[in-house]
């Protein structure tokens, strides 16, 4: 038997290889003990049974191994939302909560139409929904699992985000027009490097990875979406922190204007965006 305390410190050296092992091991305890992260402060002196210490060993030795928090426990909060996480889906990164406060920044106050193309958890359309009641938002999955995990963190939620299944724009209506358009697409270049470490390793390559050094898929969403947008609406996308230039020609390539890239929370090129405006 150990104590809380004796038992992170434990989890601590098992998990020297973690970019935040003591972060790793209380997260994962908290969650096992169904408690927030200062009970661990609190209680660090409180004695576990074996059984709980069993189940913890078992969750750090899959961390050892390098599977993600995420996964591990099934969930990850992205814009104070808890969301349900699996191998079918990215995992929820901090920088992309830039997408949300850069689309926050432009959307109309008024009822407004906003679409995410390639939802995987619905992090984007949900964390969109959460803050703007009065818009209608729709998102789109390719992958079946991923599609149904979104729905399941739609009802999680409590939001209305409708999500439908298919390949980008194909599963809308033709006539249909958005006044806000976001997608975290694929931009990987499928020999990167860093395709083989972290917590990449663990998740889908088909969400990761795209043709043309990292570009098709960002090149068919900004051309097609042109089409998508009201007039004076806008299109934002994430990319590759050396892509910033890349995307802003093919935005510009495509006609729209205002075209500015912004900076993640490392100070890297990270959304680019773009406004429709008929000539």
């Amino acid at each position: 038997m150990k104590t809380i305390a004796q038992l992170l410190q434990w989890a601590v050296t098992q998990l020297a290889d973690s970019e935040s092992p003591k972060l790793d091991a209380e997260v994962i305890l908290c969650s096992l003990l169904e408690k927030d992260r200062s009970y661990l402060f609190t209680w660090d002196d409180k004695v576990l049974d074996d059984d709980v210490i069993s189940r913890f060993s078992a969750l750090i030795s899959r961390r050892q191994a390098g599977e993600p928090v995420a996964h591990i426990l099934g969930f990850r909060e992205f814009w104070s939302l808890e969301l349900e996480v699996s191998p079918d889906t990215l995992i929820p990164r901090p920088d992309t909560e830039v997408l949300v406060e850069q689309a926050l920044a432009i959307m109309p106050t008024s009822a407004c139409q906003v679409l995410d193309l390639g939802t995987g958890t619905g992090a984007i359309a949900l964390a969109l929904a959460s803050e703007l009641p009065q818009a209608t938002v729709t998102a789109i999955e390719y992958n079946q699992g991923a599609a149904a995990l979104a729905r399941r963190n739609v009802k999680r939620c409590g939001l209305d985000v409708t999500v439908l299944q298919g390949s980008w724009f194909e599963p809308l209506d033709s006539e249909q027009r958005f006044d806000v358009i976001v997608s975290n697409p694929p931009y990987i270049e499928e020999h990167d490097p860093h395709l083989a470490m972290g917590d990449v390793r663990f998740e889908p390559l088909t969400a990761l990875v795209s043709d043309d050094d990292g570009l098709a898929d960002l090149k068919h969403i900004i051309n097609q979406g042109y089409q998508f947008l009201t007039t004076d609406g806008w299109l934002l996308v994430e990319h590759g922190f050396d892509q910033g230039a890349a995307v802003r020609a093919l935005f510009n390539a495509s006609d729209y204007h205002q075209v500015i890239t912004h900076k993640d929370y490392g100070n890297n090129d990270r959304i680019t965006v773009g406004q429709r405006k008929e000539a």
